[in-house]
């Protein structure tokens, strides 16, 4: 039987050298840094971990230095997906050679249609078919609902997905689809507390690299029946989320990890970094929104 994730998963950054390399020590004290903070499981070389940004020996690497870090104490789930099916399968192959929970990966970027999805899907679980397979599926254009239909009679091992959209709804539907062991995984922060009450057992998410103690609050307020404070705990989450966005999310987040102490570089090329002139009010804005008291539960 699959076994069922739950909870609080933040979509692991990727610490970087100045040249744009994997910083490895970096990655190995956020790694630590979080799951001391009690996170349910790491979700690696996502796209706030900037996954297709790195080369496949980068992926690799990355991989192993989260499985080492980790040392079993929570589930990893490695993204693999990348433009060339046949990268993402050896991605696959060798994540689930050194003991990940799951792969998962994103939509093909250049397919023209379902059947190409379908086919690019199953190539890659299929190259690993003794580990659990998550479409990361974003909202919108794409009919995830006909698509997990499809996949769910394609592929023995697809065990649930990452859905990263606002539709309530489409996501409940996902969920409803399931078996014992399924899990749907919501992709948005903001989402969070709605997420769980239509049926989502766990959340990951960019900000959770920031104060993931927020979104196990929000999900134990809801659990203990206790609706009001979870909306109050999801209301302070997105005050610092939209911080982070004013000042543009990637660059925001490497700088609100250096207001914790912990200096991961600067996101890598296209991403853009928050410029200097602007670090100051960017602090002083997180400030106003209680960051430090937020990320410190």
């Amino acid at each position: 039987m699959v076994q069922r994730f739950h909870g609080s998963w933040p979509a692991l950054l990727t610490p970087s050298m100045a040249d744009g390399g994997v910083d490895t020590r970096m990655l190995r004290a956020l790694t630590s840094y979080l799951v001391g903070k009690g996170v349910d499981g790491l979700y690696v070389c996502g796209s706030t971990g900037e996954g297709v940004f790195l080369s496949v020996p980068e992926r690799r690497r990355v991989v192993e230095v989260v499985v080492e870090e980790v040392a079993g104490r929570v589930p990893i789930i490695a993204h693999v997906g990348a433009v060339a099916t046949r990268d993402a399968v050896a991605l696959a192959q060798h994540a689930a050679a050194v003991g990940v929970q799951g792969v998962a990966s994103i939509l093909p970027p250049f397919g023209r249609g379902l059947d190409e999805t379908h086919t690019h899907y199953e190539t890659i679980a299929r190259a690993v078919p003794d580990v659990p397979f998550y479409p990361y599926l974003f909202g919108g254009e794409t009919d995830a609902l006909s698509l997990m239909r499809e996949l769910l009679s394609r592929i023995p091992n697809v065990a649930g997905a990452k859905y990263t959209g606002p539709d309530m709804y489409e996501l409940e539907a996902i969920v409803d689809l399931g078996y014992e062991g399924w899990t749907i995984f919501s992709g948005m922060d903001q989402q969070c507390l709605f997420a769980a009450m239509f049926g989502s057992p766990a959340c990951i998410g960019s900000t959770l690299n920031l104060m993931p103690g927020v979104y196990r609050a929000i999900r134990a307020s809801y659990e203990e029946g206790n609706l009001l404070a979870a909306r109050d705990w999801q209301v302070r989450a997105n005050r610092v989320t939209r911080v982070l966005q004013a000042f543009g999310i990637f660059g925001a987040l490497f700088e609100a990890l250096r207001i914790l102490g912990l200096d991961c570089g600067e996101p890598r090329l296209p991403r853009a970094a928050i410029p200097q002139e602007r670090r100051a009010d960017f602090r002083a804005a997180m400030a106003q929104v209680g960051f430090t008291e937020l990320a410190a539960m």
